[in-house]
C-alpha cells in the first residue's frame, strides 16, 4: 500500500491562521462601518447642503426660492424636522422649518466663515447641532445653515468610506498580521513540538524483540498525549500476547520431548531396516525442532548470557554424535578444519542444535549418497562453519526463500518448513548470519558466520567418520 504525501502541520496552521485573521479583519471592518453609520460620522450633512444648493433658484422678482426637486422631496421625507436658513451677501434670507432659537440669528455673525459645525446642549444631556457652509452659485456667494442630522450617506460616498477605511486601517493590519504569522508560526510549531523529540527517538529504537519498551509521556503536549498513550497501550498488549505465545511454545516443546524420546527408544529396539532408518530421521528432526523452540524461548534476546564456545570442538562433537544417523542413511559424515580453534561467544546448546539441524537437512535432501562435510575456518573476524552435501543442491532463486517460515521447495517433501527459519533466528540472536553458497562440489552448502571472540591459530585438521584420521594430534 502506497503512503500519501504527509501533510505539513506548519503549513496547515499557517493557512488557517491567515484565513481566521482575514475573517476577523473583515468582521472588524464591517463593525467599523456599522459604527460609522450609527454615528454622526455616517450622516451626510454636506449631502443635504448639496441638495439645497441644487434646488436653489430665483423667482421672477429675484428672490431666492427652492424648486421641489426629487432629491429635496426625499430629503424632507428622511428628515421630517428639516430646517434651513439660506442667506446671501445682501442679508436676504430664505427660512424653513423649526429653526432652533440658538441658530435663528447666527448667520450674520458668520459671514466670513466658509464652513463650520455648530452644536449645543439641550437639558444638559441631549445635544443638537447645525451645519454651516458657504457656496458659490450663479447668484453669488450663498451661506446655507441647516440641521446637523443630515441624511444617510449616499452609496457612492459610503463605498468611498469603506474603501478608505480598508486601505488605511484594515489592509495595513492584514499585511502586518500576515508577516507576523509567517515568521512566528513555524517557530511556535517547532517549539511546541520540541517536547516530542524524546518520543520520536524512543520510537526509532523500538525493537520487536525487546519487551517492556514504552514511549515517554512526560512533557508531551496534551493534544498529542492520547496518541502516545494509545501507542503505549498497544505495546503493552503486544507484550502480553508475546508472553502468552512464548509460554505456549515452551509448554508445547516440553510436552513434545517425552513422547519423542519414547518413540525414539522404541525405534532403536526395532530390527534394522530402511523404514526404521527413515523413521529415526523423522524422529530426530522432530526432536531438534522441539529443542529449537526451547532454545529460542530460553535465550534472553536483549541481554543474552553467552559463554565462550570453540566452533572446532562443536563441529567435531556434532559430527561424532550424528555419524550413526548419517551412516544408516547411506552417507559418509566428515569433519574438516583449517584452524586449531575458533572461539565465539554463544549458547552451546542452541548452536549445537543449529549444526544438528543443518546436518539433518543434508541427510534429508542429499539423495542418500556421497559425503556430508562439516568444515570450520576463520575469515575476517568471523568463525565460519559450512555444512555441505553432494546432493541435488538448491537453485539460486530458492536460496533466500528456504529460510522463510513454512516454505518448502518441494511441497511433497516431509517437514514443517520451520527448521531453517528457527536456525536463522538463533544465528541472528548470536549476531551472526547464515547463507547458502556454492558447494565445493555439487550439492548444497550452508555457510554459518559468527563473530570471533579471540585471535585464532591456523592448523589444518581433518576428521572423517568411517575414514582415516588425519589430525596432527593423532585423534
Amino acid at each position: 500500500m502506497t503512503r500519501g504525501r504527509p501533510h505539513s502541520l506548519k503549513r496547515r496552521l499557517l493557512w488557517r491562521l491567515l484565513a481566521l485573521q482575514g475573517a476577523l479583519l473583515a468582521v472588524f471592518g464591517l463593525l467599523i462601518v456599522l459604527a460609522l453609520y450609527g454615528s454622526n460620522v455616517a450622516k451626510d450633512a454636506d449631502n443635504a447642503v448639496e441638495i439645497l444648493q441644487q434646488a436653489l433658484t430665483l423667482d421672477d422678482r429675484g428672490r431666492m426660492t427652492l424648486r421641489e426637486t426629487p432629491d429635496l422631496a426625499e430629503l424632507r421625507r428622511e428628515i421630517p424636522t428639516l430646517w434651513y436658513v439660506i442667506r446671501d451677501r445682501q442679508g436676504r434670507e430664505l427660512r424653513h422649518g423649526p429653526i432652533p432659537p440658538e441658530f435663528a440669528s447666527i448667520g450674520g455673525a458668520l459671514d466670513r466663515v466658509s464652513q463650520a459645525r455648530l452644536g449645543y446642549l439641550i437639558d444638559d444631556d441631549k445635544a443638537t447641532g447645525a451645519r454651516l457652509k458657504r457656496i458659490e452659485t450663479a447668484y453669488g456667494s450663498i451661506q446655507i445653515l441647516t440641521t446637523e442630522e443630515g441624511r444617510v450617506m449616499a452609496p457612492g460616498r459610503a463605498s468611498w468610506l469603506i474603501v478608505s477605511v480598508s486601505a488605511t486601517v484594515l489592509l495595513p493590519l492584514l499585511v502586518l498580521m500576515t508577516l507576523v504569522t509567517l515568521i512566528a508560526t513555524p517557530k511556535v510549531v517547532r517549539w511546541s513540538l520540541k517536547s516530542l523529540e524524546p518520543v520520536v527517538e524512543t520510537a526509532r529504537k523500538l525493537d520487536v524483540e525487546r519487551r517492556g519498551a514504552r514511549l515517554p509521556e512526560a512533557d508531551v503536549p496534551e493534544e498529542v498525549l492520547p496518541l502516545v498513550s494509545a501507542v503505549n497501550d498497544a505495546l503493552g498488549r503486544y507484550d502480553e500476547g508475546h508472553e502468552r505465545r512464548r509460554r505456549f511454545l515452551v509448554d508445547a516443546a516440553h510436552e513434545l520431548r517425552t513422547p519423542v524420546a519414547i518413540l525414539s527408544a522404541r525405534l532403536e529396539s526395532m530390527p534394522p531396516s530402511p523404514e526404521r532408518a527413515r523413521l529415526l530421521q523423522d524422529v530426530a528432526r522432530l526432536s531438534v525442532l522441539a529443542e529449537h523452540l526451547l532454545n529460542l524461548q530460553r535465550l534472553d534476546r536483549t541481554n543474552p548470557n553467552f559463554q565462550p564456545i570453540d566452533l572446532v570442538e562443536l563441529g567435531r562433537q556434532t559430527a561424532a554424535n550424528l555419524a550413526p544417523l548419517a551412516i544408516s542413511a547411506g552417507y559418509e559424515l566428515g569433519f574438516e578444519t583449517v584452524v586449531e580453534t575458533a572461539g565465539v561467544a554463544g549458547d552451546a546448546l542452541a548452536l549445537e542444535r543449529v549444526l544438528v539441524n543443518l546436518v539433518q537437512n543434508a541427510i534429508e535432501h542429499g539423495g542418500n549418497r556421497g559425503a556430508i562435510t562439516i568444515f570450520v575456518a576463520c575469515d575476517g573476524g568471523h568463525g565460519i562453519v559450512e555444512v555441505s552435501d553432494q546432493g541435488p543442491g538448491i537453485r539460486p532463486e530458492y536460496r533466500e526463500k528456504v529460510f522463510d517460515r513454512y516454505y518448502r521447495v518441494r511441497e511433497n517433501r516431509r517437514g514443517s518448513g520451520l527448521g531453517l527459519n528457527l536456525v536463522r533466528d538463533i544465528v541472528r540472536l548470536h549476531r551472526g548470519s547464515i547463507d547458502i553458497v556454492d558447494a565445493p562440489q555439487e550439492g548444497a552448502c550452508f555457510r554459518l558466520a559468527l563473530p570471533l571472540s579471540r585471535p585464532q591459530h591456523r592448523d589444518k585438521n581433518t576428521d572423517a567418520v568411517g575414514a582415516p584420521n588425519t589430525t596432527d594430534d593423532g585423534r
